[in-house]
């Protein structure tokens, strides 16, 4: 199985679901393969490597970089320097970017691929974040039934979570990125753990309103294990 993501999937600086899978399925191989920061559009270039690998399952977990990068200026600039993006990213090109990964995943694999739904971006329900994250959502919704892959409703779970709970966040979201940049140094220099600092904050999923606590990286394990159930038959 190859979990092909971003920073979330990488898990230095988000709790682990990629671990989470190891210790659920032991006989598993399980390839944990996000990088930080990468918007879909990178993504795409690194499908070489994962058919290369010749995977059983692969998982898809892209996307909230191209979101996060709508709700500011600077996170777009940001993320086009460091990419060295031509233009910034967009819902059109974001759609694009999936089907060509659902597309090739098919048609250069026998894997069974599964395309999770964004997690949320901000906790604050109707909130501008958690309604893009819900946008970005549906476009991994419709990619994924005109493709013919699996589609896994991470954020669905994960706005019905807060929705039950009905709590205020006790941060709210930050477009420039301090609250990821303070929880980093918070868990790499004082060695407090992810759930520490979201506790500190009053957040229930996440850590800094887009890296995820364990909380939120279980409910991604959830859904992957269901559908490796699903997919492998035991030998």
């Amino acid at each position: 199985m190859i979990c092909l993501g971003d920073s979330i999937t990488r898990a230095q600086v988000s709790a682990d679901y990629v671990a989470m899978l190891r210790s659920r399925l032991p006989e598993a191989t399980v390839i944990n393969a996000g990088v930080n920061y990468e918007p879909s559009s990178e993504t795409v270039k690194r499908l070489d490597d994962v058919v290369g690998q010749d995977p059983d399952v692969v998982t898809v977990l892209i996307g909230t970089n191209d979101a996060n990068s709508t709700l500011s200026g600077t996170l777009a600039k940001t993320l086009r320097k460091r990419w060295k993006l031509a233009a910034d990213p967009t819902p059109e090109a974001y759609a694009a970017n999936l089907a060509t990964i659902a597309r090739r995943l098919q048609d250069e694999t026998m894997a069974r691929v599964a395309m999770l739904s964004l997690p949320v971006i901000g906790e604050e329900l109707d909130s501008v974040p958690v309604r893009r994250a819900a946008e970005y959502s549906e476009i991994v919704r419709r990619v994924a039934a005109a493709e013919g892959v699996t589609y896994l409703p991470l954020n669905e779970r994960m706005t019905a979570y807060l929705q039950e709970q009905g709590r205020a966040p006790g941060t709210p979201y930050q477009a420039e990125g301090k609250l990821a940049q303070t929880a980093a140094m918070q868990h790499f220099l004082l060695g407090r753990s992810l759930d520490a600092i979201s506790r500190g904050r009053g957040l229930q999923l996440t850590t800094d309103n887009v890296h995820l606590n364990s909380r939120g990286a279980a409910m991604i394990a959830d859904l992957i294990e269901g559908f490796t159930a699903r997919s492998i038959a035991p030998h």
